[in-house]
Parts: C-alpha cells; sequence; structure tokens
C-alpha cells in the first residue's frame, strides 16, 4: 500500500514581485506564505517559509524518527534526539542548487554505548526514507552522544 502525501502550491505575480502560499489537505500548511525575498535575500522578518526550510523540516524529522526506530529495536528508548537538518543553498550558472545538507544530531539514550549510538545514527543517516530521495547531494552528518 503506497502512503501518498501532497501539498499545493499557488503562485501569483512575477518571481521577485510576486509570491505564494502553501495549502495541505490536513491544513497543517493553510495557505502558508512564501516569496522570493524570503527565499534568496534572507529577508528578516518574514512570514511564512520557504522550499529549502520544507526540505530541512522534512529531512530532520524523517532522520529523528529513522534513528529512533533503529535505537528501539537494539532494545533501548531515546530519552530524547535533537536532530537539525541545514540546507546549503548557492548560485549555480544562471539559477541555484542545493549544494550540501548537514544532518546534526544529538542523542542522549540511556544505557546504549557512545559507539553503537555513532553507528546507529550513520545508519539512520543512509536509510532515512528522505536521506535516500535527497542522495544526489552531499549529505554530512555530525553526532555527539550523551549517556
Amino acid at each position: 500500500m503506497a502512503i501518498k502525501r501532497k501539498v499545493q502550491a499557488v503562485w501569483k505575480g512575477s518571481a521577485k514581485e510576486g509570491s505564494g502560499q502553501l495549502s495541505s489537505s490536513n491544513k497543517f500548511f493553510d495557505n502558508t506564505p512564501y516569496s522570493f525575498k524570503g527565499r534568496f535575500e534572507n529577508e528578516d522578518g518574514r512570514l511564512g517559509t520557504n522550499p529549502e526550510e520544507l526540505i530541512a523540516a522534512a529531512h530532520s524529522g524523517c532522520y529523528a524518527m529513522a534513528l529512533s526506530v533503529a535505537i528501539s529495536e537494539a532494545g533501548h528508548t531515546p530519552d530524547q534526539l535533537d536532530a537539525q537538518a541545514e540546507i546549503v543553498l548557492d548560485k549555480e550558472g544562471d539559477g541555484f542548487a542545493i549544494k550540501e545538507i548537514k544532518l546534526t544530531v544529538k542523542g542522549k539514550v540511556s544505557g546504549l554505548s557512545k559507539d553503537k549510538f555513532l553507528e546507529m545514527a550513520e545508519g539512520a543517516k543512509e536509510g532515512c526514507p528522505i536521506s535516500k530521495a535527497l542522495s544526489a547531494v552531499p549529505i554530512s552528518l555530525d553526532a555527539s552522544f550523551e549517556s
């Protein structure tokens, strides 16, 4: 059985002066705004999101869950996993490209060794469905552990 998720983007106006809204069937996104300035000019005080933040949210969430599954399957329960994904967007030719994704995780798991945690952290990076989908981009991992 395939699981399907859908978000609709509506854009009005030119690329630089226009704006868009994102909406999802579950209403998590409900006319959430996004714009050129918010995406490419690091506009402060902006309301909304941008595609790169959405990729980072999806990747950090997927990664944390994949690592939690691995830890749970090894017979442990994570006390806390703090995962972050940073998307590096840079100019390429006439446009832009995602050049790198930097995953960072800080984990606290009682009864688990640091070496085993680091091994599981790397495995979760490789096994996370979002990591697999983004495999055309270099993905680095900085993992730290607290027992």
